[in-house]
């Protein structure tokens, strides 16, 4: 991840990573997310792609860097290094394709091998707006969610349904895991671990903040 100067306007930069299938809609939640913006031709992502936004979350700037992760098998060697720094992943299936929602099994342990084991972690079930052709229910996707300790929302990057949601969400708890570990440092009498502006956060030793599970659907 590249170091910014030390004037740039934010407190903290945490690298988002989104995973899933080819055609679940990554590369429109990030689109959505980033530009506002939504694209009925969008194709396929070719290795990675990133965007960035800066919000503000509980009087603090925060830079997130999200990064969107081929889903192509071809191009798993390539992208599997980006998982290296990321604090926080969404793993994205679509509501209508039962495979997607399979294959997240398979992209969650790939998550788990090569990442960070304290990410903050997401599942979205994505294109919830059409509704007639919904094959993995709601109910569904909480269960899966709360066996695995993830948080759990229903998007739609084309009626821009629950994107800002997510994303802030995990954007928030990624930040209560890192504050968190500053307020222990700190009780220990050890040097405050609030990064200066521009550093690099890792999330490392503190399980317990990103073991809840937050459902929501609407």
């Amino acid at each position: 991840m590249a170091v910014y100067r030390l004037d740039d306007n934010f407190d903290y930069l945490f690298k988002v990573v989104l995973t899933g299938d080819s055609g679940v809609g990554k590369s429109n939640l990030l689109s959505r997310f980033t530009r506002n913006e939504f694209s009925l031709d969008s194709r396929s992502t070719i290795g990675v792609e990133f965007g960035t936004r800066s919000l503000k979350v509980e009087g603090k700037t925060i830079k997130a860097q999200i990064w969107d992760t081929a889903g192509q098998e071809r191009y798993r060697a390539i992208t599997s290094a980006y998982y290296r720094g990321a604090v926080g992943a969404l793993l994205v299936y679509d509501v209508t394709q039962h495979s997607t929602f399979e294959n997240v099994k398979r992209w969650l342990k790939e998550i788990r091998e090569q990442g960070d084991p304290n990410m903050v972690l997401m599942l979205i079930g994505n294109k919830s707006d059409l509704r007639h052709l919904v094959t993995i229910s709601t109910e569904d996707g909480i269960s899966f969610a709360e066996r695995e300790s993830l948080y759990f929302m229903e998007t739609s990057a084309l009626e821009s349904t629950n994107v800002e949601n997510a994303f802030v969400e995990v954007l928030t708890q990624i930040y209560h895991t890192v504050s968190k570990k500053a307020v222990e440092v700190g009780n220990d009498g050890a040097a405050s671990a609030v990064p200066t502006k521009g550093e690099k956060i890792y999330v490392k030793d503190d399980a317990s903040a990103v073991k809840r599970v937050g459902c929501c659907s609407t």
